[in-house]
C-alpha cells in the first residue's frame, strides 16, 4: 500500500512572486505550491562550452530608494533601548562600541526542553531509541537509492513545494535560520531542516520558524514508519538515522503544507540524503577542510561533492570560496546552465560595526543596498552569512533576474533583528561571562576566535574544549591558542567523543603543560573553567568559551540552565 500521493498536479510550479515594492509583504498564495514530478532528464549531449551566467551587478540596477522607510537610526535606537533596559549594567554602552560583556539576549525559545507530559516524553524516548538503532550520521554508504525509494513509496512529498538547498562546510545552520526568518517576514510558511541538533532531535524539523512539537514529531515518525520498514526490507542496507529523519521532514513539510522548504545538507551534497530535492536556489556557504576521509583532501575535491546540489537552471548563491573550490562550483554551474551570484561581486557586506548584542550592517543585495540592518549575532562571519541569506531570498523572489527592485527594507530589518542561532557565539551566563560556540573544525575555530576578539574584551579567557575523535583537533586547538589563557579539556557523552586524556596530550603540545587542565566530566570542566576565570575577581573581565563540538555545546547548555 502506498502513502497518499503528494505529487503535484499538471500546472507547472512557479516560485512565489516577489514582494511588491514598499509593501513589505509577498502575496500569500491561495493554495499550497505544487510542483509536477518531472521524469529524469536524458543524458546531456556534448555541446560547446557555455559562458558563466551571473546575475547583473548591483551597479547596473536602479539606485535603492529608501525615502519612504522609517528613519533607520530611530529603529536601531529602539532596539538598543530594549537591549539595555534588560540589563542595567549595559545602559551606558554605546552601540558600535567594543564591550566587556556583550548582551546575550533573552533566553532562547527555539531549543525545546523535554516534554512535560510523562507519556509524551516516554513516546519520544521510544522514537529516539528506534532512530538510534539505525546507522548513525557518521556511518555512510554514498548513495541516494534508499532515500529515493522512501520518497517514492511516500508519494514524492519533496516535490510539493519549492526549496532552497544549502551546503558548505561552516555557517549552514545560521544561514538557514536567517533565510527562514526572511521568508517568514514576507508571510511565507516555511519548513526548515537542519542538523545536527543542539539539545533535542525535534529541533531538526521546524515549521513557521519553530521546532515541531514532540507530539507532532512522534506522529510524523509513526506515519512514515510502515513505509520505512517497506524500504528496509527491499534494500541491502536499512535506512540510516539521517535518511529516516530526512523522510520525516519532507513528509511533514508536505502535510503542513509549507510554501517553501529551507534544507541543509547533512554531509557533502551529491549523495547526501537531502539531495532528492531540486532546489530553486542552491546556497554554498564557505568550504573548508572537514570530513576529508569522505569528501576529499582538498577544498576543490570537497567542492566537487558539494556541487551536487546545483541543479539544472537553478540560481546559485556562492559565499566567498577558496580558488580551487570556486573553480569547481562555477564549472558545475555552467554545465547545468545555472545562474550564479558571487559574494564580493554580485552581493556582499558593505559595512559593519559592533553593536550591543550583535552588529549593525549595511548589506548589498542583488537589488541594491540595505542600510542599518541590526543582527543580534556576533562576528564578521555572521555578517557574511547574512549577506548570503539575503541574496538567496532575493533570488527566490526573482530580484536581480525578473525584477530590479529590492525587497522591502523595513521587512528585511525586522527579519534579521529576530534571528537567533543557539550554540553559535551564545552568551548563557554572566559574572563570569560564559559563551557557547559549536566550532568543530579549524576554519570554524578561526572565525570564532576572531569574533571573540571583536565582540568581547576579556582580560582572561578560559577555554572548555570537548571534540569528536574524527576531527582535526590539533588545528582546532591551534586556532584557539592565541585567545585562551588556559584550556580545560573534557569529553561529552557521545561515543564519538575524543578521550579527554588523548585530547589533553594534543593540547599540551599546542599550549604547554602549564596551560592545560584535564577534567573528563563536562560538569567538572565547566566548574573548573569558571573558577579559573574568576581568579582575578568577579569584575575582572574573565570569561569562558565552551567549544569543540555541537554535542559538547548542547550538553553545556543544559548544565548551565538553557533548555
Amino acid at each position: 500500500m502506498r502513502a497518499a500521493d503528494h505529487r503535484a498536479p499538471d500546472a507547472a510550479h512557479r516560485p512565489p512572486g516577489p514582494a511588491p515594492p514598499g509593501t513589505g509583504t509577498a502575496p500569500r498564495p491561495a493554495a499550497p505550491h505544487r510542483r509536477r514530478l518531472r521524469p529524469p532528464p536524458p543524458a546531456p549531449a556534448p555541446r560547446p562550452a557555455r559562458p558563466l551566467r551571473t546575475l547583473g551587478p548591483v551597479s547596473d540596477l536602479p539606485p535603492y530608494d529608501d525615502s519612504e522607510q522609517p528613519d533607520p537610526v530611530d529603529s536601531f535606537e529602539e532596539i538598543i533601548e530594549a537591549e539595555t533596559t534588560r540589563d542595567p549594567d549595559l545602559a551606558v554602552i554605546e552601540a558600535g562600541s567594543r564591550t566587556l560583556r556583550t548582551q546575550g539576549g533573552p533566553p532562547s525559545t527555539d531549543v525545546p526542553a523535554r516534554p512535560e507530559d510523562p507519556e509524551v516524553d516516554k513516546a519520544l524516548r521510544e522514537v529516539e531509541a528506534e532512530l538510534a538503532s539505525r546507522w548513525g550520521e557518521t556511518k555512510l554508504e554514498p548513495s541516494v537509492s534508499r532515500i529515493a525509494a522512501l520518497m517514492d513509496v511516500l508519494g514524492e512529498p519533496q516535490r510539493s513545494y519549492p526549496s532552497i538547498h544549502i551546503t558548505g562546510t561552516n555557517g549552514k545552520t545560521s544561514t538557514a535560520r536567517m533565510i527562514e526568518a526572511l521568508l517568514g517576514a514576507f508571510e511565507l510558511r516555511t519548513g526548515r531542516y537542519t542538523s545536527p541538533h543542539v539539545q533535542s532531535v525535534t529541533e531538526r524539523i521546524s515549521l513557521d520558524g519553530a521546532p515541531v512539537s514532540a507530539e507532532r514529531f512522534i506522529e510524523t515518525y509513526q506515519d512514515v514508519k510502515p513505509y520505512v520498514e517497506m524500504v528496509d526490507a527491499a534494500q541491502e542496507y536499512r535506512l540510516s538515522f539521517f535518511e529516516v529523519l530526512t523522510g520525516m521532514a519532507y513528509a511533514a513539510f508536505a502535510d503542513a503544507p509549507v510554501d517553501v522548504a529551507v534544507v541543509e545538507v547533512g554531509m557533502g551534497g551529491s549523495w547526501d540524503a537531502t539531495n532528492v530535492i531540486d532546489g530553486d536556489v542552491a546556497v554554498i556557504t564557505p568550504i573548508g577542510l572537514d570530513h576529508t576521509d569522505r569528501l576529499g583532501g582538498t577544498t576543490g575535491e570537497i567542492a566537487g561533492e558539494k556541487a551536487g546540489i546545483i541543479k539544472q537552471d537553478a540560481t546559485v548563491i556562492m559565499a566567498q570560496q577558496p580558488v580551487d573550490a570556486a573553480q569547481v562550483l562555477l564549472k558545475k554551474s555552467v554545465e547545468v546552465n545555472a545562474t550564479v551570484a558571487r559574494e564580493g561581486l554580485e552581493f556582499g557586506v558593505v559595512a559593519r560595526q559592533v553593536a550591543v548584542g550583535g552588529q549593525l550592517m549595511t548589506l548589498r543585495g542583488l537589488g541594491g543596498e540595505y542600510p542599518e540592518v541590526y543582527l543580534p549575532l556576533h562576528g564578521a562571519h555572521q555578517a557574511h552569512n547574512a549577506a548570503v541569506a539575503l541574496a538567496a531570498v532575493e533570488a527566490f523572489f526573482g530580484v536581480g533576474a525578473q525584477r530590479a527592485e529590492p525587497l522591502d527594507a523595513e521587512t528585511v530589518r525586522k527579519a534579521f533583528a529576530s534571528v537567533s542561532s543557539p550554540g553559535r557565539m551564545e552568551v548563557v551566563r554572566r559574572s563570569p561571562t560564559v559563551v557557547l560556540d559549536a566550532a568543530h573544525n579549524p576554519a570554524g575555530a578561526q572565525v570564532t576566535a576572531e569574533a571573540v576578539r571583536e565582540a568581547f574584551d576579556f582580560s582572561r579567557l578560559i577555554g572548555v574544549v570537548g571534540a569528536s575523535g574524527d576531527k582535526n583537533v590539533r588545528g582546532l586547538l591551534e586556532a584557539f591558542e592565541p585567545i585562551f589563557a588556559e584550556v580545560v579539556v573534557t569529553q561529552n557523552s557521545s561515543h564519538r567523543a575524543m578521550d579527554a586524556d588523548e585530547l589533553a596530550a594534543v593540547a599540551v603540545e599546542v599550549f604547554g603543560e602549564e596551560r592545560v587542565q584535564v577534567e573528563p566530566r563536562l560538569p567538572d570542566a565547566l566548574e573548573a573553567a569558571i573558577t579559573l576565570a574568576e581568579e582575578e575577581g568577579e569584575f575582572s573581565g574573565g570569561g569562558v568559551l565552551v567549544t569543540g563540538s555541537v554535542i559538547t555545546v548542547g550538553e553545556a547548555r543544559l548544565l548551565l540552565g538553557r533548555g
